[in-house]
Parts: C-alpha cells; structure tokens; sequence
C-alpha cells in the first residue's frame, strides 16, 4: 500500500518538511553521482554503523539511501505526513521533533543489533515518528491509498488508525521475526528503528504540544 494523499486540512506552507524533502533527495543525487567504490566508503563513512557507533553519524545516516525505491518511498510518506505534523507543532517545533524521532529510531536499532557491522542509512525511523504523530493527532483523518490486488491496481480510502496500525504491527511482527531466525545482524530492513522511531513520534508529539499559531489558525478555519 502507498499513500497518496489524505484528508486532513493543512493551514500553513510546509516550508520545513519541503526543505527535508529536497536536502534527502538532493544527497541521493549526490549518492547516484558517486561510482561503486566511492559510494561505499562513503555509505561506511557517513552511515550508522552499530560495532563502530558515532552519535554524529547517527544524523548523516538520516539523509543517507539506498537507492531509488527506497529514498522515493521514505519521500512519498513523508509528503502525505509531514506536513501535518509541522503544521501542528510549528516549523521549529517539528524540525527539532523529526530529529529526535531519528536518534531515537537510530539508538532503537543500535541497541537491538549492538554488534551489526553494517552501515545503517535512510529516513525511515524519522519518518516513523511523523507517522506515529500523525496517528495520535489525527486519527479521524482518512489516506487516500494506492493498493495492489494481485493484477488489479486500484486507490481507496482508509480510516488512518487501521492503516497505520498495520504499518505499525508489520514492522513488530517483522522485527520479532528477524529475532526468532537470529539474522538480526545481517542488515536489510531496520525494523527496530522504525519501531522505536514510531513510540517515539507518539509520546513526542503529546509532550511537544500545538504551537499557538496552529490553534489560532484551526479556529478561524472553523469559524
């Protein structure tokens, strides 16, 4: 399932989720320009590496990818879902909570695979916070959803707690299973951190707070 857009309004310019946006898909750029050799003693240099971990690059590997399903991927859900939560929290406010949802995603994977010693990269535990946020904030908003049926390709709409709680409960079942088969260390999808950057975004969100802008604009919006 990918989103495509949702239903919750918007009352102010996402300025900070198109910066982000731009700066991950500018660095991909980057990335594709490099040659084989190059591009992996950069992923090694500026990844996340949990044997070796650097706080610092706990930042660099948030704009880092791994090609271009999986950095348009991240940037689609980040577009139907960042903007919300920016709005809500005020540009400041979320580009300070899209870090912290990062680093504790990041921390989230360290601490489940300490010994892994390949390099961690992508947006998605960030991304997992915005997500979680949205679900706490939103949760009568529906996603307008592009959905596969074995030959058949068709959009519906639906209800964002059930389609987030099924990104939600997908990632802990698979987390779980890369446990029960001891490949945990192995690389390959970071479920932990998108776990982890998800419980995060929900508690974040709660404690951050509305910024008074959104209040006022929400209330003109309704009157």
């Amino acid at each position: 399932m990918f989103p495509l857009k949702d239903t919750q309004p918007s009352y102010s310019r996402p300025v900070v989720n198109i910066a982000l946006i731009a700066a991950n898909l500018l660095i991909f750029l980057f990335e594709y320009s490099l040659g084989p050799r190059t591009l992996n003693a950069f992923v090694e240099y500026y990844g996340l590496v949990p044997d070796h971990f650097q706080l610092s690059r706990v930042f660099t590997s948030m704009f880092l990818h791994g090609g271009w399903m999986h950095v348009l991927g991240n940037m689609l859900f980040l577009w139907v879902f960042g903007d919300k939560i920016e709005d809500f929290l005020g540009h400041g406010k979320y580009l300070m909570f899209y870090l912290l949802c990062g680093i504790v995603a990041a921390l989230g994977q360290v601490v489940a695979s300490p010994y892994s010693t390949v390099p961690m990269v992508g947006a998605s535990g960030a991304i997992a916070g915005v997500m979680g946020a949205y679900l706490i904030k939103f949760p009568r908003s529906r996603i307008l959803t592009l959905v596969f049926i074995i030959f058949f390709v068709t959009t519906i709409e639906i209800p964002a707690p059930i389609m987030l709680g099924y990104w939600f409960f997908l990632q802990l079942f698979s987390g779980l299973g890369t446990i029960a088969r001891t490949h945990i260390s192995q690389g390959g999808t970071a479920y932990f951190a998108h776990i982890a950057g998800f419980v995060a975004g929900m508690a974040l969100v709660k404690v951050m707070g509305s910024s008074s802008q959104y209040n006022r604009r929400r209330d003109r919006y309704w009157e």
